[in-house]
C-alpha cells in the first residue's frame, strides 16, 4: 500500500510556509528599491511628525491598556469582591467592538456638538468652550489612545490575569507577613512574576496599535499607517509604501528583540497550590474594585452597544439590498478563509508531530511572523509579488500577440483571502497545536502497529479528537476577517465591501447611524469567541 512519506509532508509544509512568508520578503526586497522620490519627500517635509506621533500613539496606548487590565487582573484573579465571578468574562467583551465604531460613538458624546458640552453650555450659561468653561478635546492623539485602548486592553487583561492565577495568593500572602505594604508587594512580587507574560501582551497591543488606520484616520492623527495608506492609494508609490512599511516591521522586531535581551536569562518559576485562596477585600477596597471594573465594562462596552441599538432603532428602514450583498460577502470571504487557514494548520503541525525534527518545525513558526505584522503592512507585502508577477505574465502574452488578463491576483478577491490568511494563520496555528498536544502519541504508534497509513491516522484517528479545536480555530479566524479593516481598504476588489468597509465609509463621513445595524453584526458576531472563551475560562479560574 502506497503512502506519503514524512518527507513528503515536511516539503509541503516548507511550500505553503513560503507562500505565507512571501509578503515579509517582499517587502524587504522592495524597500531596496532605487525609486526613492516621494520616500526622500515625506522624509524630508512629513516623515519625522508621522514617527513622533507613531511612537507617541504607541506608548500611551500601552500606558492606558496597562492601566486598564491590570488592576482589573489582579482584583479579578487575587482578590474576593462581589460581582467578582461575572466580571472575570464580562471585563473581555470589548474585545467585540471595533475601535474605530468606539471613536465615532465616544467623539459623538463628547465633542463641542454632543449632548455632553450641550447639557455644559445650559447649565453654565455659555455660548462657547472657550473662556465660558473648560472641556477637554477628545480629537487628538490623546483621544485616539484611549479609544484604542478601550478595545484593546482585554488581550493584556486575559494574559496577566492568567499568570496572576498561575501565582495564586500565597506568596503575596508571605510578603505581607514579612511587613510588606499591599503595594510593595504587587510591585516587587506579583508584577516581576508576571512580567514575561505582560511584556508579551503588551507587544500585541502595540503592534494593534501600531497597523490602526480607521480611528488615527478618524481622529487625523497622521502615523506611519496613514503615510502607507496615502503612499500607494494617493501617490500610487509601491516603493515608498515597501520603505515605510519596512520601518514599522524593524520596529516590532526590535520591540521583541530589545525586550528579550532586556530579560536577559531572569528565568521565575513558582509553582501554585491546588487551592487558590483569595485576599478578602475591606470594604472600601472591594468597592474601589468594583467600580474600577463596572466602569471599565460600561466605557468599554455597554455604553456603545447602547448607542448602537438606539440608532439602529431610529434609522433602520428594513433590509437594504445593499447590506444583505455586503454581509453574504463579508461571511463567505471570512468562512472560506477560516476553513483555509485550519486545514494549513493541520498541515504543519501534524508534520511537526510525525518527524519531531528542525525542519519540520520551522515552517509552523514562520508561518506565524506575519501576525505581528500591521494589517497595512502585510497588505503592501502581498500588492508587491502580485503585482510584480501580473506585470510579468501580462507582458509575456503581449509578446506572444495574446490579449493581456490585467489585475487578474491583486484586483480580485484572491488577494484579500491571501492577506487574512497569512495574517491570520497564527491564530489556527496555535488552537490547533494545543489541541494535538492533547492527542498522547500512543495513539499514533497503535496506528502504524496495525499498519495504517498516516493519512490515514489523521483522518480517523486525530481529526476526530481535535475536531472541536478546530471548530474553535475555525471561529477564531472566521470573527478576526469579519473585523479587519486595514488590509481590505487596501486590496478589496471594486465594487467589493465587506462589513467593516462598510462601516467605515459611513464612519468616515459621520454617518454611523446609517451602518448603525450593520456595526451590531460585527459586535455579535465578536461576541461569538468571547462567550466561547468564557465558557473555558471559567472552569479554569473558579
Amino acid at each position: 500500500m502506497r503512502t506519503i512519506s514524512p518527507n513528503n509532508w515536511v516539503l509541503s509544509s516548507w511550500v505553503v510556509s513560503i507562500f505565507l512568508i512571501l509578503p515579509v520578503i517582499a517587502i524587504a526586497v522592495q524597500s531596496l528599491a532605487v525609486d526613492t522620490a516621494l520616500f526622500d519627500h515625506l522624509w524630508a517635509t512629513v516623515l519625522t511628525d508621522y514617527i513622533i506621533n507613531t511612537v507617541q500613539l504607541v506608548f500611551l496606548v500601552l500606558v492606558f491598556s496597562a492601566l486598564f487590565a491590570l488592576p482589573s487582573a489582579w482584583f479579578i484573579a487575587m482578590c474576593e469582591f462581589k460581582g467578582r465571578k461575572q466580571f472575570q468574562w464580562l471585563l473581555m467583551l470589548p474585545l467585540a467592538m471595533p475601535a474605530y465604531v468606539v471613536a465615532y460613538i465616544y467623539t459623538d458624546l463628547l465633542d463641542f456638538a454632543g449632548p455632553i458640552q450641550r447639557a455644559m453650555r445650559a447649565v453654565f450659561q455659555a455660548n462657547t468652550a472657550v473662556g465660558e468653561y473648560w472641556f477637554f478635546e477628545v480629537r487628538n492623539i490623546y483621544g485616539a489612545a484611549l479609544m484604542l485602548s478601550l478595545v484593546l486592553y482585554p488581550y493584556l487583561y486575559l494574559i496577566a490575569r492568567t499568570a496572576f492565577l498561575e501565582q495564586g495568593a500565597s506568596l503575596f500572602q508571605v510578603s505581607r507577613t514579612l511587613g510588606l505594604s499591599p503595594w510593595q508587594s504587587i510591585k516587587r512580587i506579583s508584577l516581576p512574576l508576571c512580567r514575561p507574560a505582560i511584556v508579551v501582551g503588551l507587544i500585541f497591543i502595540g503592534a494593534e496599535a501600531l497597523g490602526d488606520f480607521a480611528t488615527v484616520h478618524y481622529f487625523a492623527v497622521n502615523t506611519l499607517t496613514t503615510a502607507v495608506y496615502d503612499s500607494w492609494l494617493g501617490h500610487g508609490s509601491l516603493s515608498a509604501a515597501a520603505k515605510i512599511s519596512m520601518l514599522m516591521l524593524i520596529s516590532v522586531v526590535g520591540l521583541l528583540s530589545l525586550e528579550r535581551w532586556q530579560r536577559g536569562k531572569q528565568q521565575f518559576y513558582h509553582k501554585s497550590s491546588g487551592q487558590n485562596l483569595r485576599l478578602k477585600l475591606n470594604t472600601r477596597w472591594a468597592t474601589i474594585a468594583f467600580i474600577w471594573c463596572l466602569l471599565l465594562i460600561a466605557a468599554g462596552f455597554f455604553i456603545p452597544v447602547v448607542i448602537l441599538i438606539d440608532y439602529a432603532i431610529q434609522y433602520f428602514s428594513g433590509w437594504q439590498a445593499s447590506l444583505w450583498q455586503v454581509l453574504l460577502q463579508s461571511v463567505w470571504l471570512a468562512l472560506s478563509v477560516a476553513l483555509i487557514t485550519a486545514i494549513i494548520a493541520i498541515l504543519f503541525v501534524y508534520t511537526q508531530r510525525l518527524t519531531a525534527t528542525l525542519s519540520s518545525a520551522i515552517p509552523l513558526r514562520i508561518s506565524t511572523v506575519s501576525y505581528i505584522m500591521p494589517s497595512t503592512v502585510l497588505a503592501i507585502g502581498i500588492l508587491i509579488p502580485m503585482t510584480f508577477f501580473e506585470i510579468s505574465i501580462n507582458d509575456y502574452l503581449v509578446a506572444l500577440g495574446f490579449q493581456p488578463p490585467g489585475l487578474f491576483l491583486s484586483g480580485t478577491v484572491f488577494a484579500l483571502m491571501f492577506a487574512f490568511a497569512v495574517r491570520f494563520q497564527a491564530v489556527a496555528n496555535g488552537v490547533v497545536e494545543s489541541s494535538f498536544l492533547n492527542v498522547s502519541p500512543s495513539l499514533d504508534m497503535a496506528s502504524r502497529t496495525l499498519g495504517k497509513s498516516y493519512l490515514y491516522t489523521l483522518f480517523f484517528v486525530h481529526l476526530p479528537l481535535i475536531k472541536k479545536g478546530i471548530f474553535t480555530a475555525v471561529l477564531l479566524v472566521f470573527i478576526e476577517c469579519m473585523k479587519e479593516l486595514p488590509a481590505a481598504l487596501l486590496l478589496r476588489p471594486f465594487n467589493f465591501d465587506t462589513l467593516a468597509t462598510y462601516i467605515y465609509q459611513y464612519v468616515s463621513d459621520e454617518q454611523l447611524e446609517q451602518a448603525a445595524f450593520a456595526a451590531i453584526l460585527i459586535v455579535l458576531a465578536g461576541l461569538i469567541p468571547v462567550i466561547r472563551l468564557t465558557q473555558t475560562d471559567k472552569l479554569k479560574s473558579d
